[in-house]
């Protein structure tokens, strides 16, 4: 990647992704087994969730953890943390909307 490329663009290309977010959000609570997280994230194909799960691992965000499946690591902990603000807004967004 260029060195001149700011880390913020970095970052939302990646979260931007297709089921990126989705997949972080389900790796929350505990580690998930590969067909335990497509099913929480709605069955998506097995060949998305292997390219993001790729993709998250190599930017440090996820991890195969022998045994117990993908879990998020300490950064992708910390990037959750970033999540849950935008999880109250939305869902006050969301109950304003019915």
């Amino acid at each position: 990647m260029p060195q001149d490329r700011p880390a913020i663009a970095e970052i939302i290309e990646l979260l931007g992704r297709k089921w990126v977010m989705r997949i972080i959000w389900e790796l929350r609570d505990q580690a998930l087994s590969f067909r335990a997280l497509q099913s929480a994230c709605g069955d998506l194909s097995p060949s998305v969730l292997n390219d993001r799960l790729k993709r998250l691992d190599a930017a440090a965000l996820v991890e195969k953890q022998p045994g117990e499946g993908y879990a998020l690591t300490a950064m992708g902990r910390e990037l959750l943390e970033v999540y849950r603000p935008l999880d109250r807004w939305a869902r006050a967004w969301q109950a304003r909307r019915r």
